[in-house]
């Protein structure tokens, strides 16, 4: 479920954020409280889709916090036993850039992967037809440049353990019901549903 709900999230990610600290084992009272405005605006779209609302576009605005607090709260409701920390940045553009912390801590990896890793990612967020992606541009395995295909070893081998189909970082990923389209300018997602 995590893997599903985070990816277009995730197909928001990119470079250079700030883990100094190890992961976090509790959200704060902030970080809940504006991870629930995001909740309750899926929950309203996700009902209102299903009565089939036709008509224009509408667009609610969230903040870099709100959708990295969004991010924190289902990491740590869902219980991820992989995906520790995800932070995003957002440019203009739908250009983002992201970091993961991984903890594959117990599992035999093949011998380029450690058991913990911190990735940073830069890319363009692609969003069209309830449907998203990234186009990732630059990935980065703790300080060192490698090829973006290596996600995709990193997904397969996370799907393994957790016995869910692999996926690659080309696909497509639904949107939640009702978001037609996302767009991002410095600081900000904008939602179109």
């Amino acid at each position: 479920m995590l893997k599903r709900a985070l990816a277009p999230l995730i197909a928001l990610g990119a470079l250079a954020l700030f883990l100094a600290a190890p992961p976090a084992t509790k959200v704060s009272a902030q970080t809940k409280d504006e991870a629930l405005r995001v909740l309750a605006f899926l929950e309203k779209i996700q009902a209102g889709s299903r009565e089939k609302i036709k008509g224009p576009s509408r667009e609610q605005d969230f903040t870099e916090s709100e959708l990295n607090s969004y991010i924190a709260y289902r990491i740590e409701t869902e219980h991820s036993d992989i995906m520790k920390i995800l932070r995003l940045k957002l440019f203009e553009k739908n250009r983002i850039q992201g970091e993961i912390f991984i903890d594959l801590t117990g599992q035999k990896l093949p011998g380029f992967l450690k058991p913990q890793m911190i990735l940073y990612f830069e890319g363009i967020l692609t969003a069209q037809d309830g449907r998203a992606r990234v186009d990732f541009q630059k990935l980065f395995l703790d300080s060192q440049e490698v090829a973006p295909l290596l996600l995709d070893g990193i997904i397969y081998i996370a799907s393994k353990l957790g016995k869910s189909d692999a996926g690659s970082i080309n696909d497509w990923y639904e949107l939640p019901s009702g978001i037609r389209e996302l767009r991002t300018e410095p600081g900000r997602l904008r939602v179109y549903f």
